[in-house]
């Protein structure tokens, strides 16, 4: 008995120490069509990479922007920059609450902010963050707060792009690494924005209802940041960038989902303050193309100005 336990405590490091380096192996030699578990993509859809060297040259901002795609192709900068503020878009693909907060901890004294946007959706709280996390392992530092996240979500995706991500680190194998600013119908514009080429949304009707059912560790890292804003002094609001009307009326709970989020804070579901073209202001049922991001943020704009944005600085303490 005592010689099988030893022989089950020497195979656990030893298969532990296997499955590392075969992961390595397989994440350098296979092709991605069978990387099923180990999607470490750098340069990603999204633009992450180009945002977060991006952050590099940027500090005291106004504005900051956070958020999914929604966000990232919802805030232009250009726009909020023809009245005088300096924003920057750290917006990420399907990021949820477990990255911001991260995100927040990683950037947040370095851009110094005076105010946050944070772009909410019912959608980003029914998920389990694991697709937005590998983005950011690939794309960023791995960091205490990574791993502890890692752990949180408990998902093998997460725990193989953590293990090779270190790898690269390590080796520095992506250091030489420089994003094309145009990729397909995508550029990256200075500031965090990523501007599609126009594009026109095909309308479609849904014939019966969904439900929103939520991810309460979601509401929970909300929490976290509600209370790490407010530990620097930094005023926020949220905001919910439109989706097609049809896409919005297909949930029969939004109001649910704007009830939890008032509570929190100062809200706007823009999918009630403006009424956009299906066809014309969307390039698919959920993001704005750049004549709906123009409408959408001359009226955010609108409500800031009001709120006494237009000089940031002065609202909060330095």
């Amino acid at each position: 008995m005592k010689t099988f336990i030893n022989s089950i405590l020497l195979f656990i490091p030893f298969s532990t120490v296997m499955y590392i380096l075969l992961l390595i192996v397989w994440g350098d030699c296979v092709s991605k069509q069978l990387k099923t578990n180990l999607n470490y993509k750098i340069g990603s859809y999204g633009h992450m990479h180009s945002r977060l060297r991006n952050i590099e040259t940027e500090k005291d901002i106004d504005i900051l922007f956070l958020g999914s795609s929604r966000a990232y192709r919802g805030f232009d900068p250009r726009i909020f920059e023809q009245y005088g503020l300096h924003t920057f878009n750290l917006g990420s693909g399907s990021q949820t609450p477990l990255q911001t907060e991260i995100l927040l901890k990683r950037y947040l004294d370095k851009l110094n902010p005076s105010f946050i946007v944070y772009e909410v959706h019912p959608e980003t709280f029914t998920s389990d963050g694991v697709e937005s996390s590998l983005d950011i392992i690939a794309n960023d530092k791995i960091d205490r707060d990574m791993i502890g996240l890692a752990l949180r979500q408990n998902h093998i995706k997460t725990y193989n792009n953590l293990i090779y991500g270190l790898y690269r680190d390590f080796f520095k194998k992506d250091i030489s690494y420089k994003e094309e600013i145009i990729k397909d119908d995508d550029t990256y514009i200075p500031g965090g924005f990523v501007e599609k080429k126009i594009k026109y949304y095909d309308y479609v009707k849904y014939k019966k209802t969904s439900e929103w059912k939520f991810n309460q560790k979601q509401f929970d890292a909300l929490d976290n940041i509600i209370f790490l804003l407010k530990q620097h002094n930094t005023p926020f609001i949220f905001v919910q960038v439109p989706s097609t009307q049809a896409k919005y009326k297909w949930y029969s709970n939004n109001n649910d989902f704007d009830h939890k989020i008032k509570k929190l804070g100062d809200y706007y579901n823009f999918n009630e303050i403006i009424r956009l073209d299906n066809k014309l202001h969307f390039f698919d049922s959920r993001h704005l193309n750049q004549d709906g991001v123009k409408i959408f943020d001359t009226k955010l704009l609108e409500i800031l100005l009001k709120k006494g944005s237009s000089t940031p600085r002065q609202t909060k303490t330095k």
